[in-house]
């Protein structure tokens, strides 16, 4: 696997390293051994799929509240997304900054966030199907989340939201 660093501290985008021949290639996605090697959590609990039908739909931006804080491994597995992260860790050097990559079924691109940042994403095509690990148990009473159009943030969407949930758009301003 390749890690390349993100703007937003801690994060990371993780590109296979394919070896190939003429029936395909092989790939490792995950090795704990190698996210310990480069500081990451490589702890595992769940595994959830997103399916979106509608292009431009938007799911988040979630996060588990302290002490649940979560690293999630997001990865597209068909069609494609938008999957954007911001740092709400008040201590961290890119607070209240954000970052985003284009996950497809093609690149086989993830996004390794870090404990204490909100993620979601947009799909890029109808049938957009995504999964994430995540290295703690969902906790619903310790879920939040910030709004994808938060004036703290400036997130930049690259399509109209077709669709979201009330509860998505129900999250107050961020006040820190």
């Amino acid at each position: 696997m390749i890690f390349t660093a993100s703007i937003i501290h801690g994060a990371f985008f993780i590109d296979l390293e394919p070896r190939e021949d003429h029936r395909g290639f092989f790939a490792r996605s995950w090795c704990q051994k190698e996210f310990e090697e480069h500081g990451l959590n490589p702890g595992a609990v769940q595994i959830n799929v997103g399916f979106s039908g509608v292009k431009g739909t938007v799911r988040g931006m979630h996060y588990q509240a302290a002490p649940y804080e979560e690293v999630k491994v997001a990865r597209c597995t068909m069609g494609a997304i938008y999957d954007v992260i911001i740092d709400l860790r008040p201590g961290s050097t890119t607070y209240k900054r954000w970052d985003a990559v284009e996950l497809t079924a093609d690149n086989r691109r993830m996004l390794y966030v870090p404990e204490g940042c909100a993620h979601g994403y947009q799909t890029l095509t109808d049938n957009a199907e995504m999964y994430y690990l995540t290295s703690r148990f969902y906790v619903a009473e310790h879920a939040r989340g910030v709004r994808y159009d938060d004036p703290s943030f400036h997130v930049e969407w690259p399509l109209p939201v077709a669709r979201i949930s009330d509860g998505d758009l129900a999250w107050p301003d961020y006040a820190r």
